[in-house]
């Protein structure tokens, strides 16, 4: 076991090219594909396809971005430690690096329900209270976070290799179906709007069916060849999930009406009924337990060395940045993040707080790329292995912008509240820090 300089234990460096990916990937797909064409579907009809492709171009902007920062700066603390550099403010990036942290805990949190929720239906056990199988399955988790990112990275693998498995499944079974619908219909009512502005207001919602690929950063620390297996991975696992997502899309859409797809509460599994009515019906709802599981385990790690790097950065308290001398993982974020999530689990429902660190990282993926642009423009910044023209970045940034305005826009009102509260208590807590740190002077 290697040790820092100090004596102190580090992070274990035991990630390739293919894990990464496999990370990236697994994180991406999670559980919002196997319900979200339905509602893609409902706005861009037959033409959801070309909304994926669509949401491709503004997904892989940001990827490359990420891309080139972790080839530059392969540093746990992701998204906070290159706001950091790019701009020396200590206030955006604590703000930056906690409010992904706080897109990963609701997100672990509404996993845990979901899953608690899947287990109990198909199991049968109607008397088991769904938060206490919600805490049991949080209480596991932990216990493989804990146990070291080797572990965590084979769960990942399996969990991953049983989400594509259950697309793939979908686009083999409807393949015969290809062909048979006009794939550039869109919605009666909205034909006024034209084909091209359909497609593009629908990528808002594809658009998030590719986040995730920021969750490959924050284990740069544990990548062997950081500056080459970032950039390779995150490419790798954008692209392929772009492929699987336009191809289950078409399969989609050909087997099932659109209109019924729209209105299917488990779309997947509709299509998968009428294209494969031999296989168990429960089969994709067993795919789905793992495709949530995954979606829990990446958020978890990630949200661990977010914590994990902003306290080497100095915008949290070192106590948090301590990392286990035997398993080598920062085993007190790890059990730091478990209390709060059990919090969340308990208090019921958190679905529009979900919704609302959507804003957040769109907000996040804006620092992001404006970082890249100023780095990539100060004098003396060493460059990485893995570049782009600064004309990327700058299209990132008004990529998310203009998705960003599109959300705030909405009807929906609960979600910048309570993201607008999120931030809030983030300046409160940073507020509260600075004066310890005053008063310890």
């Amino acid at each position: 076991m290697n040790d820092k300089p100090n004596g102190n234990p580090h992070l274990r460096r035991s990630i390739g090219t293919t894990q990464l990916a496999l990370y990236a990937l697994g994180s991406m797909i999670g559980s919002g594909i196997y319900g979200l064409i339905g509602k893609a579907a409902g706005q861009a009809g037959s033409a959801v396809w070309l909304s994926f492709l669509v949401a491709l171009v503004a997904a892989l902007l940001t990827s490359l971005s990420y891309a080139s920062l972790g080839s530059r700066y392969p540093r746990a603390g992701g998204a906070a430690y290159v706001t950091d550099r790019a701009f020396g403010i200590p206030l955006l990036s604590f703000t930056v690096g906690l409010a992904l942290v706080a897109s990963g805990l609701t997100s672990i949190a509404t996993q845990s329900k979901i899953f608690a929720a899947i287990i109990a239906d198909f199991a049968g056990w109607g008397a088991v209270s769904p938060t206490a199988i919600a805490v049991g399955f949080l209480l596991i988790l932990s216990g493989v976070v804990f146990r070291g990112i080797r572990e965590s990275m084979w769960v990942n693998v399996v969990c991953t290799i049983m989400e594509v498995s259950g697309l793939l499944l979908v686009i083999g079974s409807g393949l015969s179906y290809w062909g048979s619908v006009d794939y550039f219909e869109i919605p009666p009512d909205r034909i006024d709007s034209g084909l091209a502005v359909v497609v593009v207001q629908a990528s808002v919602l594809a658009f998030f069916a590719f986040i995730g690929f920021e969750d490959a950063v924050n284990v740069a620390e544990e990548c062997r060849e950081p500056e080459r297996t970032i950039p390779r991975g995150l490419i790798i696992a954008t692209v392929s999930a772009a492929v699987l997502y336009v191809a289950v899309s078409i399969t989609a859409v050909s087997v099932v009406p659109w209109q019924e797809l729209a209105s299917a509460p488990s779309p997947l599994t509709a299509v998968m009924a009428k294209s494969a009515p031999s296989l168990p019906a429960g089969l994709m709802t067993f795919i789905a337990l793992f495709s949530v599981a995954n979606t829990a385990l990446v958020n978890y790690v990630t949200a661990s060395r977010l914590i994990y790097g902003m306290s080497g950065q100095g915008l949290l308290p070192s106590l948090l940045g301590r990392v286990h001398r035997t398993r080598q993982t920062p085993h007190i974020a790890i059990a730091t993040l478990l209390g709060v999530l059990v919090l969340l689990a308990v208090a019921g429902e958190i679905a529009d707080l979900a919704a609302a660190t959507v804003l957040l990282l769109l907000v996040i993926f804006v620092a992001v790329n404006a970082s890249l642009v100023v780095l990539k423009r100060r004098a003396g910044e060493p460059a990485g292995r893995f570049e782009i023209p600064v004309a990327l970045p700058m299209m990132g940034i008004a990529v998310c912008c203009g998705l960003l305005i599109t959300r705030l826009t909405s009807s929906d009102w609960r979600a910048p509240l309570l993201a607008a509260l999120l931030l809030a208590g983030i300046l409160g807590l940073y507020a509260i820090l600075r004066m310890t740190k005053v008063s310890q002077r």
